[in-house]
């Protein structure tokens, strides 16, 4: 939005300020200054000319020699304009050595077919006054001669500040608007106009009838008729306003209805009486199909939902959005409509966007103009519109309206006041801030006061939006800065978490950097812990609570990943999860969230990852699949290179903890008693819900777990003096017994004896029974001296291999049932 700050200064007398102190004092209460610009820069060196003379060009039958008189000497110009006025007509000079910034153009001597020019006579595109121009600038008569153009004319200079208005400013569209925001900041006297709708004359009622049969969509309509007005182009201060504001200058009944859009924020509409047939106003829905041809000179097929104008017999404006061309004001134009109304915001904005048509009126339709307006814009724009196109107001004004919108009345507190601003506030200052800005002081008690909302300002609904105003208004500066009290989070180390994302990036992962707000139906789906933290009012339901799982950023990825046709995907992450500390929590299980006095979650930094799809070729020459060995033995190689400790797979089939997995192949990792994480295949249902289709398999690790562990320090053994003893045992068990329980249990029954047990073969089929597979065992014995105490070692005797290795066997069998394969 373009505003003008001689405007604002005809609109408030004792505004004392420079352009760029008044573009960020706004800019500070809300009204994002972008940028200043000069209007009519330059033209100190432009001076009023007098024309004493035009002679033909000696040489050239396209050029004059005007004589001009600057009031104390006279300089010959060579000019080719076709509007040169006759002897005694006023015009804009450049002398030699003028700089003309529009153009970025020094003037110089010219030798022009002989003929010498001592300087330009100037057109307003090249003095930057208008975007483009024909013929030379033509002064009023009265113009003094010889002054510096701005100062014989004013309003040829400007400084033209531009805002960014937020869409819940529909006051700041218009000069007014920002003239009364303006009063509130400075302390300046503001005067509201007020003018009650005057009655229609019976003369008025008998020339046109207004009939409106949309009143939920149009709540006020207002017209009123001026006749015999003579069209013609603007007084120079109008075009020139209105080329400095952005607007392409037409004719004075044109120009008025833009005047009065930049002083008010009003859009207005003007129709040439000659042109409506009865005539007759009415205002309804459009047929579906029918057709209007608007002023842009598009054919537009409406529907049934669009807003139309229309005369007795067809659509002559789409309204709130643009006029139509059939009812278009022409030269001929001598009696004119001039239309005043309030649309609702929705329906323009469906309009709006269903043509694809974007005006100056719909911008403000749709943001909400003032609707207690309309007999005041109308009022003013008759006015306007005689004093530049001559003509007579017929008396009155026609009003057709419905229910117009309500004003709230908001109770403001003291208490609240200062509450929430976290200063102290005068409340009479406060009450005086909102009566400037336009509200209407309805009751008043010692800590408590009742106002009633603007019609200028919509937004305003609630007793925080008040409290904002009275801080904006006085300086969100004011406002002390103070550090809450709050209950500070442990420092979490992230030593871990970086030694475990640079060896994942070894092994050949690529790290996934996720969201920590994810949806609650993806924890859901994975059977995570229900989510603590909810955030009141998400950007969407998709990340609306902090995570208690690290997989649904993963699977967002790998879903994302084959959709594009990637196959082989091997991902990591790490970061926190956000779980119970403690009691303290409330809400529903599904939505719960965070009481006032609740502990803080507790942030478990943790460990992820995710392989699917073959692994890659250069590991194995051939597609295969990812499986479960490949998840232990990056869990194996983890832990082991960043705590060099040994990790532990149990079976997690019955571990509601895993529910998410596979039952055939989840596992749960330990190391040395205490348990760290989970492993294995997602289950079916975990990959219908995420819509993956082909089998993904995730490891899980509970860094904090394993930081509590610690690194365990490297420490030498001796390579034993004393040859171990080495027995082979093939062990038939059922497809359910985990090689690792089997594995446990052989060590566990063979003592102290027992170095070692390494499962080197499963074998199904031939001689093994259906539903049994044969799990391989080398089991290695040694004296455990020979590590410790290398001199009392003793080699060990075959009666204590052979009793240590009856036991191993016998406890498996007593266990999980196997038998030794024949």
């Amino acid at each position: 939005m373009r505003i003008s700050l001689n405007w604002l200064k005809e609109l408030l007398p004792a505004l004392d300020t420079t352009a760029q102190a008044l573009g960020d004092r706004l800019t500070e209460a809300g009204l994002e200054l972008e940028g200043i610009t000069r209007f009519g820069a330059g033209l100190e060196a432009v001076r009023v000319a007098e024309v004493r003379a035009i002679e033909p060009h000696p040489s050239r039958d396209k050029l004059k020699l005007v004589t001009v008189s600057l009031g104390d000497r006279e300089l010959t110009v060579v000019c080719g304009a076709s509007n040169v006025p006759a002897p005694g007509g006023l015009v804009a000079l450049a002398e030699n050595g003028s700089y003309l910034p529009a153009k970025d153009l020094t003037l110089a001597p010219r030798d022009i077919g002989g003929v010498t020019s001592h300087g330009m006579l100037c057109s307003e595109e090249e003095l930057g006054l208008a975007e483009e121009s024909e013929g030379i600038l033509i002064l009023p008569p009265g113009t003094p001669v010889g002054a510096p153009l701005p100062q014989a004319l004013p309003s040829c200079q400007d400084w033209i500040l531009e805002f960014g208005v937020t869409p819940n400013r529909p006051d700041a569209l218009g000069h007014r608007g920002v003239a009364r925001e303006v009063a509130a900041l400075y302390g300046l006297e503001w005067l509201p106009e007020t003018l009650e709708a005057e009655q229609p004359s019976d003369e008025l009622t008998a020339r046109v009838s207004v009939d409106n049969q949309a009143t939920d969509r149009c709540p006020h309509y207002g017209a009123s008729l001026i006749l015999g007005v003579q069209v013609a182009p603007s007084p120079l201060p109008a075009r020139w306003r209105l080329e400095a504001l952005g607007v392409r200058s037409i004719s004075n009944v044109v120009d008025v209805t833009n005047l009065v859009l930049l002083e008010y924020g009003q859009p207005l509409h003007a129709f040439d009486l000659a042109l409506l047939q009865g005539p007759r106003v009415v205002i309804r829905r459009a047929a579906e199909g029918e057709p209007l041809r608007t002023l842009d000179g598009a054919e537009r097929q409406l529907t049934a939902d669009d807003l139309v104008i229309c005369d007795a017999q067809r659509p002559v404006a789409l309204a709130g959005v643009m006029g139509g061309e059939n009812t278009e004001i022409r030269t001929e134009t001598q009696d004119v409509l001039l239309e005043c109304a309030y649309f609702t915001p929705h329906g323009v904005r469906r309009s709006s966007r269903r043509h694809g048509l974007s005006t100056e009126a719909s911008y403000r339709f749709e943001r909400g103009v003032d609707f207690s307006q309309v007999p005041l814009v109308l009022t003013r724009a008759a006015q306007q519109l005689t004093e530049l196109a001559g003509g007579r107001v017929v008396p009155g004004q026609l009003h057709a309206r419905g229910k117009s919108p309500e004003l709230p009345e908001i109770t403001l507190r003291h208490a609240r006041l200062e509450a929430l601003l976290g200063c102290s506030v005068p409340f009479d200052e406060a009450l005086a801030i909102l009566v400037r800005l336009g509200f209407q002081l309805v009751h008043r008690q010692a800590e408590q006061a009742r106002l009633r909302g603007a019609a200028h300002r919509p937004d305003v609904a609630r007793e925080a939006d008040l409290i904002e105003e009275v801080a904006r208004v006085r300086g969100l500066d004011r406002i002390p800065a103070k550090l809450p009290a709050i209950t500070p989070a442990p420092p979490r180390p992230r030593g871990l978490e970086r030694e475990f994302s640079h060896h994942a990036a070894a092994l050949g992962l690529s790290e996934a950097v996720t969201y920590a707000f994810v949806a609650p139906r993806d924890l859901s789906a994975l059977s995570a812990p229900l989510p603590i933290v909810s955030l009141l009012n998400p950007l969407s339901e998709e990340r609306s609570v902090l995570r208690t799982s690290l997989l649904p950023g993963l699977l967002e990825a790998l879903g994302r990943a084959r959709r594009r046709g990637e196959q082989t995907v091997r991902l990591f992450t790490v970061g926190p999860r956000f779980l119970p500390s403690a009691e303290g929590y409330a809400g529903s299980p599904a939505r719960p969230r965070l009481t006032n006095d609740a502990p803080l979650p507790e942030e478990r930094p943790s460990f992820a990852a995710l392989l699917a799809g073959p692994r890659p070729s250069y590991l194995t020459g051939k597609p295969e699949r990812h499986d479960v060995f490949d998840l232990k033995g990056l869990a194996v190689e983890l832990i082991g290179r960043a705590l060099r400790r040994e990790v532990e797979v149990v079976s997690a089939a019955d571990d509601p903890s895993a529910a998410h997995l596979h039952p055939r192949g989840a596992g749960t990792l330990w190391v040395e008693g205490t348990h760290v994480g989970h492993l294995g295949p997602l289950h079916p249902d975990v990959l219908d819900a995420y819509d993956l289709g082909a089998e993904a398999l995730v490891l899980e690790l509970d860094l904090s777990a394993l930081e509590a562990l610690g690194e365990r320090a490297p420490h030498y053994q001796p390579v034993p003096r004393l040859p171990a003893v080495t027995r082979d045992v093939a062990l038939v068990v059922t497809d359910r017994t985990p090689a690792g329980d089997v594995t446990r249990l052989i060590r566990e029954a063979a003592g102290e004896l027992c170095e070692s047990v390494e499962l080197f073969d499963s074998f199904t089929g031939g001689d093994v029974p259906a539903g049994h597979r044969s799990l391989a065992f080398r089991v290695v014995y040694r004296d455990p001296k020979a590590r410790t105490d290398p001199a009392a070692a003793k080699t060990l005797t075959d009666k204590q291999v052979d009793e240590a290795h009856a036991r191993a066997v016998s406890r498996a069998g007593e266990a999980v049932g196997a038998t030794l394969r024949a």
